[in-house]
C-alpha cells in the first residue's frame, strides 16, 4: 500500500497494539509463495495480495496484520523461472504453529491464517495448523482461508490472470505491468484452449504460466469493486465461524 497501513504491526509500538486489540483482538497471518507469475507480475504476488487484503479489513474493523510469511506448497509452478517454494509442509506447520501459541500467550483471541497462495496442498497445510490449534481449547481461536475460497467474487480466481492482476492492481498498481505480455492482436490465446489447460505451461504459448482470464485489456475499474468485495469477506472471518 502506498502509505503505512495503522495495522501493520512491525510499525507498532507496545501500547499501539493494545490499544488495537481492545477494539477487536484478531491478529491477521498473511502467507504466499515466491512463485512465477507470466512476465507483467511480481514473483511475490500471492503474499502481496494476501498482505493488502488483511490490512484493509483491519483498518475497517480492527485488529493486527504480522508481517507476509512467504512460505508455500503446492501448485503446478514449482519448477518455473524464480518459483522458491517447499516440496514439505513441515516447517511451514512448525512455524505456523509457534505463531499461534505466542499470540495465545499474549491473549489474542482470534488469528486469521490467510493465504493468497491457494493450490489444495496449501489450503490443507493451513487448515491442519487450525484444527490441530483449535483441537487444544485454547483461549485463541484460529481461522484459515485461502483467497481462492472466497465466496461468489465478481472476478473468478485464477493464477496470474484477470483475478490476480486486479487484486493486486488494488493494493500496488506500480507492480502490474500488462503491457509487458505479448500482443493480443498479433499473438492471441487459441480459440478453443481450455484457459486452465497444460497448453500454457509451454513457453512459446503468449499466456506461458497464467491460467484463466486473459489479463490483456484488464478493465482497471474492475479492480475496485473486486477488492472491496474480498476485503469484506475477509473480515467476516474475524467475527464468525
Amino acid at each position: 500500500m502506498s502509505t503505512p497501513s495503522p495495522a501493520a504491526i512491525e510499525r507498532l509500538s507496545p501500547d499501539e497494539i493494545e490499544r488495537r486489540l481492545a477494539v477487536a483482538s484478531v491478529a491477521y497471518l498473511p502467507l504466499g509463495s515466491l512463485e512465477f507469475h507470466g512476465p507483467h507480475l511480481p514473483i511475490g504476488l500471492d503474499a502481496l495480495t494476501a498482505q493488502g487484503l488483511c490490512l484493509a479489513a483491519a483498518e475497517q474493523h480492527g485488529g493486527v496484520v504480522l508481517p507476509p510469511y512467504y512460505q508455500a506448497v503446492g501448485g503446478e509452478h514449482a519448477r518455473y523461472p524464480w518459483t522458491l517454494m517447499s516440496d514439505r509442509p513441515d516447517a511451514i506447520e512448525a512455524l505456523l504453529g509457534e505463531a499461534l501459541a505466542r499470540l495465545d500467550e499474549l491473549g489474542v483471541h482470534r488469528a486469521i491464517l490467510f493465504s493468497g497462495h491457494f493450490a489444495d496442498a496449501q489450503r490443507e497445510l493451513i487448515e491442519r495448523v487450525a484444527d490441530r490449534w483449535n483441537a487444544r481449547g485454547s483461549g485463541l481461536r484460529a481461522v484459515a482461508r485461502t483467497l481462492g475460497q472466497a465466496p461468489e467474487p465478481p472476478v473468478l480466481p485464477d493464477h496470474a490472470g484477470r483475478f490476480e492482476s486486479l487484486v493486486l492492481h488494488a493494493v500496488a498498481p506500480e507492480l502490474v505491468h500488462v503491457d509487458l505480455l505479448p500482443d493480443a492482436a498479433t499473438h492471441p490465446a487459441p480459440a478453443s484452449e481450455d484457459p486452465y489447460g497444460h497448453g500454457r505451461h509451454h513457453g512459446d504459448h503468449p499466456l506461458h504460466g497464467i491460467f484463466g482470464a486473459d489479463p490483456r485489456g484488464l478493465d482497471i475499474d474492475a479492480a475496485a469493486p473486486l477488492f472491496a468485495h474480498l476485503t469484506a469477506w475477509v473480515a467476516t472471518l474475524a467475527r464468525a465461524d
